[in-house]
């Protein structure tokens, strides 16, 4: 697929700001089963750009001159091809790293009993994918109910979620396997359902030796295709965000986010 990408971040205050920290993963790298044509993130000031430890390109900006409306917008196109495996380079994060929990992939008790039959016993694709269809069966899409706070743990107590705790549920399950997995945040073009545009989904380890990840969508329980976008990696939803920040003053905060991804010929 070719897709033109547009996504925009505006954030607006009751009072003024008086100083933020900006840390942007907008940028999706050059991996197996995407091309990048051109991308551009623009920002109020000009950002520093750098790799952060899980090889994302990081941009960062700060802001000392107070204001009461921010926007960020990062728009391109990208070619797809629908690659599912990934081989790490020899820099990369350790895969034992990523058995660690989180906060937010941590799993309760009533988790690992629930889906102890379904836990898998190898590092396989099929295991892993009959897990994903369990999440996905045990935990219903509904938009709104959780937020980027929302550990896996909550999800689970609630039975709903979005992508989001759908990829924490599966972490925190896949890790207590014994199966290193790491947080995929990117972008969904589906026609049909544009609020699944901005999305998230999971790298389990398949080959810890040659540094293999498989990747998977728990959301529709699949490998990813080509009509998914990766932005960047990491633990858990936090390491991997594609907007985060710390502000001094503003008061109340309103954000609005829009996402359009359009296929082009």
């Amino acid at each position: 697929m070719y897709l033109k990408i547009r996504h925009r971040t505006e954030y607006r205050y009751e009072t003024p700001v008086h100083y933020s920290i900006q840390e942007l993963r907008l940028t999706p790298p050059h991996v197996a089963g995407q091309q990048i044509e051109k991308w551009k993130v623009s920002t109020p000031i000009k950002s520093t750009v750098s790799q952060d430890a899980f090889g994302n390109t990081c941009s960062a900006f700060v802001q000392e001159t107070p204001y009461t409306s921010m926007m960020i917008e990062a728009e391109g196109e990208v070619r797809t091809q629908g690659a599912f495996e990934y081989i790490d380079d020899s820099k990369a994060v350790s895969p034992y790293y990523l058995l660690q929990q989180t906060n937010l992939t941590e799993p309760s008790e009533e988790m690992i009993s629930y889906f102890e039959g379904k836990l898998p016993k190898q590092h396989s694709v099929d295991a892993v994918l009959k897990l994903a269809a369990a999440v996905q069966e045990a935990i219903t899409y509904v938009p709104g109910q959780t937020n980027f706070a929302t550990t896996a743990a909550q999800s689970f107590a609630m039975k709903s979620g979005v992508c989001q705790d759908h990829a924490h549920v599966m972490l925190g399950l896949c890790r207590a396997s014994g199966i290193p997995a790491r947080y995929v945040s990117g972008y969904f073009f589906a026609e049909e359902s544009p609020n699944l545009a901005s999305h998230a989904w999971i790298d389990f380890c398949s080959d810890v030796d040659k540094g293999l990840w498989t990747s998977i969508d728990i959301t529709h329980a699949c490998l990813v295709d080509s009509r998914h976008i990766r932005l960047a990696i990491g633990r858990d939803y936090y390491s991997a965000a594609p907007v985060k920040g710390v502000r001094s003053g503003g008061g109340g905060e309103e954000l609005s986010a829009s996402i359009s991804i359009q296929q082009l010929t």
